[in-house]
């Protein structure tokens, strides 16, 4: 039985530089993560990563869990960050290379709107996982805007073109959507990025120098930061962590 980190110890492994300002938007994805993954793994640990890429996100989770990260990429086994102390294969999300209910916990953290057979993708993710054991996962919200867009677009790259950059085949979900591909609603449900933070969002992902960035983002700080320490699991937000029980 394997413990996550407290939020604290998993906050402090953001992996972006200046977690506080351009890191912002992945702190919040952790702080949301963390609120819906279990407290303990159950069984004896074995935690599954499908799309873990450069993240080595449920490493710092369960940093004692005996973690397999699974991705499409075959070199992305050879650029695995320090932190990440799990054994890499390369396989297909629609086809997992596991047996039935292998690991405690299973987490798509970001993956599901890069995947065409996303219903596949999902019911894989079931099937390896035990009985009383967790899919983890976090996906933008289809119907969220950036408030600030209007203002920002001529210093952000618009969010098709991030889009196409990044690989998605779809914007985000519904919560409904995301209820009918497993077949159930979710256990626990958290959501990140508000209205009050979305700007040092937009100027994390800017184009605009480092030196106006650290000015824009003093002016933005109060109200950020109050928004940040505001934003409850069923506050609206650009994306969502979910956590189904099997």
């Amino acid at each position: 039985m394997i413990k996550k980190a407290a939020l604290r110890q998993f906050l402090s492994g953001n992996p972006y530089p200046n977690g506080l300002t351009d890191g912002l938007f992945y702190r919040e994805k952790m702080r949301a993560i963390h609120r819906v993954a279990p407290v303990e793994t159950g069984g004896t640990g074995q935690v599954l990563e499908i799309g873990g890429g450069r993240s080595g996100l449920a490493s710092i989770l369960y940093p004692q869990a005996d973690i397999v990260t699974l991705d499409i990429d075959p070199e992305l086994g050879d650029h695995q960050p320090s932190w990440a102390k799990s054994t890499f294969i390369c396989g297909d999300a629609c086809s997992l290379p596991m047996d039935d209910d292998s690991f405690d916990i299973v987490t798509m953290f970001d993956v599901l709107e890069h995947i065409e057979d996303d219903r596949r993708a999902a019911q894989e993710a079931l099937r390896v996982v035990r009985p009383g054991g967790y899919v983890l996962i976090s996906t933008p919200e289809v119907n969220w805007h950036y408030p600030y867009f209007n203002v920002m677009k001529r210093h952000c790259p618009h969010e098709s073109e991030l889009m196409r950059e990044w690989g998605h085949v779809r914007r985000g979900y519904r919560d409904p959507e995301l209820a009918a591909l497993f077949d159930r609603r979710p256990e626990k449900r958290a959501t990140f990025i508000n209205a009050a933070t979305a700007f040092f969002h937009d100027i994390s992902f800017s184009r605009i120098g480092r030196r106006r960035r650290k000015v824009l983002y003093a002016l933005a700080a109060p109200v950020t930061f109050l928004g940040y320490l505001m934003h409850r699991p069923s506050t609206r937000g650009t994306e969502t962590a979910f956590a189904w029980r099997k």
